[in-house]
């Protein structure tokens, strides 16, 4: 997905006539601490609460502050892992969309941002997530993906954690089912080191406690 596809207008941007009074009172309305200041579609910056303290008289057009940040935008064919990489970096609550001539053509906000994670995490379905620590030297998605899809289940989605200084990883994975104790047993079967699994709490069926009987049973 492109960033532009992303972009909303559902937050106007201010422009540098604009009076600190009158931004403070925008990013009250819409609760974000960032707007992007543009004039005549030219994107000149963004600016945060922490700018407008900078005087006491509220009637001061922004135009006259310094800002703090370093203008962050996306352009609007960057992925929308850049945009999620810009939130994280400069602690954003949205972020600016340019064209390639850069004019301002929106912004993506941090709720919108969530949404989108929530919906390629699959957080929304019904299901069970599975823990896995593996190295990396065994760490094939083909097999992973294949004990999964042998017990007639899906992988909705799935993400790798590495380690500093370490060959261990851990890959998460989203599944499709409640019932996902013949799955563990086929991870354990082929030697995969389950560390935690979850289940979708509406819809628990005991599958937590049968592999804890699973777990005891292959200590005796």
């Amino acid at each position: 997905m492109y960033a532009h596809e992303l972009i909303s207008d559902a937050i106007p941007p201010v422009k540098t006539s604009d009076s600190i009074q009158k931004v403070m009172d925008r990013m009250a309305e819409f609760r974000v601490n960032h707007l992007p200041i543009v004039n005549d579609q030219q994107f000149l910056g963004l600016i945060s609460d922490e700018d407008l303290i900078e005087t006491s008289d509220l009637t001061f057009p922004i135009g006259g502050l310094s800002l703090s940040l370093h203008s962050p935008f996306v352009f609007q064919d960057q992925h929308v892992y850049d945009v999620i990489r810009l939130f994280y970096e400069q602690k954003l609550s949205l972020v600016p969309v340019l064209d390639l001539n850069k004019n301002y053509k929106g912004l993506i906000s941090i709720n919108t941002m969530m949404e989108h994670v929530a919906t390629i995490t699959s957080v929304k379905e019904p299901g069970s997530i599975i823990v896995l620590e593996i190295t990396n030297r065994n760490n094939s998605l083909s097999h992973i993906a294949q004990i999964v899809e042998s017990d007639n289940a899906q992988i909705l989605s799935s993400y790798l954690k590495s380690f500093p200084d370490s060959t261990r990883l851990e890959i998460t994975l989203k599944l499709n089912r409640t019932d996902i104790s013949s799955i563990l047993a086929s991870f354990l079967r082929y030697d995969y080191n389950v560390k935690a699994t979850f289940n979708d709490s509406k819809s628990d069926d005991g599958t937590s406690d049968r592999y804890n009987q699973l777990m005891n049973y292959l200590d005796i």
